[in-house]
């Protein structure tokens, strides 16, 4: 749980913006709930409207909704029982009737429970214990479940079903990839009972057969395990009488009674929005979030920023957002999701789309520093035409992969000196105003920047911070040159530099705290490498941090052979780092740079490639 997302007043910046109106997210503090009658008649709520706001039956029973909805959360409970379990818990406080299903007849039940207004469990080790929590007497009974202990009304078939929950209820298919989006696209107002297409309880006409049954025999865990035989036996006991039977599907249950209580929604929850990755596993959830009134995004990137499309619907999903729910462990954890929530309400975007810098683009950059040639192509024309000089490069990938290509400019802002100089630590650093044109014209166009440090005698964490005002652009990130890091009585030239571990991950914690702080998109930290003495436990840099997206680049030189022994010796020393970057030298190479297409087919694929 985080209570820091706050969409409020947050200033826009960048090129590349997309409106999303301001609203607060502050902590979250689930309701304690209230356990239902312990007689034999269930009473219903007070005030209970319909989702049109007009009156209903008094007599009829609504469920509770948890008003106290505000944060962030992360759902996860590995398979839909726990899942559906945990989502019943953070959304309701009480309800007297369930839909109660099996892993495999989500999609109906979760319909179904949208029509109702009341939480949908799909059985499992967690049932009871959720069953007593919400003091529910009555289960309407989707699929095969184990006796719940409670009284049950199990539909015969579909008709049966849309007859129960809503009168006649428009039945619709929907396949399987879809299920997720079509539960939350769900309307209260105008019930419909969802079937999967093709299913044995569809008819040729795609709206359900009358002689399908929905109490099919079917494995209560989406695993395919099953809870204990419906006589009370355990598989310990059966193990003890010498059976050697394996999980048995639970025996059909029979109906206590001849229909439903009388139910009506609860008044619609205000101001949450569900985040889902559209898992199928996830489709009774998402329906226990409808029912009780919360928005939902199917993100199946799980994560609002991943690109320009999944930036438009976070920002359509509304201005009256006070509680964010992801559903799975793609959304990370709760300050995770916080993070990218309110990075997303700034309205910015990388260039090449979205917030996420790695995975998902390639980038291309020309490597130097301004007002020189000598240290690289970057600074051989002024800076209006390295912009164009960068973009064309980046073109010549364009045509080699389905990934955007990003035009890039990494930028050499300390230089390695040969004298000591004032402050003694053999390292040049260039001012930022010096460095703020081209840093302000590459955002104007659309152009990733990378500051690259060559710190001699000082520390990476040191000299990053000089940038601090730079890095705190959205499309500024960062590159540690460990050849130009000096020890305390070293010089450059003499040998080649180095950098630990515990440095590196210095740089990366200031650098997630700065995204954080400003809620900025993710950020690249680049760690340049051409021996494994340069870095000697590269694979242990800290990549748990999802704000910085660690890049090692091999930047050998010289026959195209020798690069590649160097490019498959630093990966045999990391094989666990993920993104990879890789330089082509228009002077060192022989017998030149890999030509774009050759670049390309080096493997991994470098996901960024720098002209030196």
């Amino acid at each position: 749980m985080s209570d820091r997302l706050s969409f409020g007043d947050v200033p826009r910046r960048g090129p590349r913006r997309r409106g999303v109106a301001a609203t607060a997210m502050l902590a979250l503090l689930l309701v304690a709930c209230s356990p239902g009658s312990d007689g034999d008649d269930v009473e219903g709520s007070d005030g209970a409207r319909g989702t049109d706001g007009s009156s209903v039956d008094p007599d009829a029973l609504v469920a509770t909704v948890s008003t106290a909805q505000e944060g962030t959360v992360v759902l996860d409970g590995g398979d839909p029982g726990t899942l559906g379990a945990a989502t019943s818990a953070h959304f309701f406080a009480q309800a007297p009737v369930v839909v109660l299903t099996s892993a495999e007849e989500q999609l109906r039940a979760a319909s179904a429970a949208v029509a109702l207004g009341v939480p949908v469990l799909v059985d499992g080790p967690g049932t009871s214990d959720e069953l007593a929590r919400l003091g529910t007497e009555v289960a309407l009974v989707v699929g095969a479940v184990q006796d719940p202990g409670i009284d049950v009304v199990v539909p015969a078939d579909d008709a049966e079903l849309a007859s129960l929950v809503a009168g006649e209820a428009e039945r619709s298919a929907v396949g399987p990839d879809d299920q997720v989006q079509q539960v939350a696209d769900l309307d209260q107002a105008s019930p419909v009972i969802l079937v999967p297409d093709g299913s044995s309880g569809t008819g040729d006409d795609g709206t359900g057969d009358d002689d399908a049954t929905t109490a099919a025999p079917a494995p209560s865990d989406a695993d395919g395990s099953t809870e204990p035989p419906g006589d009370g036996s355990t598989g310990e006991e059966a193990d003890r009488a010498g059976s050697t039977a394996g999980p048995q599907t639970p025996a059909p249950l029979e109906s206590d009674r001849d229909e439903l209580p009388q139910t009506a929604p609860p008044p619609p929850l205000d101001g949450a929005l569900v985040l889902s990755t559209g898992d199928p596993a996830q489709t009774s959830a998402v329906g226990t979030a409808r029912a009780a009134g919360a928005q939902v995004l199917v993100l199946p990137e799980g994560d609002p920023g991943a690109t320009s499309e999944s930036l438009a619907a976070f920002a359509d999903a509304g201005s009256d957002v006070t509680s964010l729910v992801g559903l799975g462990a793609e959304f990370g954890d709760p300050d995770s999701l916080d993070w990218r929530a309110r990075a997303a309400a700034t309205g910015v975007e990388l260039p090449g789309g979205g917030l996420t810098a790695l995975p998902g683009k390639t980038y291309v950059a020309l490597y130097g520093t301004p007002s020189t040639g000598a240290l690289g192509v970057l600074g051989e024309q002024p800076i209006e035409q390295t912009i164009t000089r960068a973009q064309e490069h980046a073109s010549w990938y364009e045509s080699l992969t389905d990934q955007p290509v990003v035009p890039t400019l990494e930028i050499i802002a300390t230089v390695a000196a040969q004298e000591a100089g004032p402050d003694g630590n053999y390292s040049n650093e260039l001012p930022v105003e010096q460095l703020r044109p081209l840093v302000e014209l590459a955002a104007e166009k659309d152009v990733y920047v990378v500051l690259d440090l060559q710190p001699g005698r000082t520390d990476f964490l040191t000299q990053a911070q000089i940038y601090e005002e730079l890095l705190r652009l959205p499309h500024v990130g960062l590159a540690l040159d460990p050849e130009w890091r000096l020890g305390p009585d070293e010089r450059h030239m003499v040998r080649i530099g180095s950098v630990d571990v515990e440095e590196v991950n210095q740089v990366v914690d200031w650098m997630a705290g700065l995204v954080q702080e400003h809620d900025l998109p993710q950020k690249i930290l680049v760690l340049h490498q051409f021996q494994i003495r340069m870095i000697p436990g590269a694979d242990d840099v800290d990549r748990s941090r999802p704000e910085v997206a660690v890049l090692i680049h091999a930047d050998g030189q010289g026959p195209h052979g020798s690069k590649m022994d160097t490019w498959r010796a630093l990966q045999n020393h990391a094989p666990n780092v993920e993104h990879w970057g890789w330089k082509n030298f228009y002077d060192e190479d022989v017998p030149g740079p890999f030509t774009p297409e050759a670049t390309m087919q080096v493997e991994p694929t470098p996901d960024f490639i720098s002209y030196q």
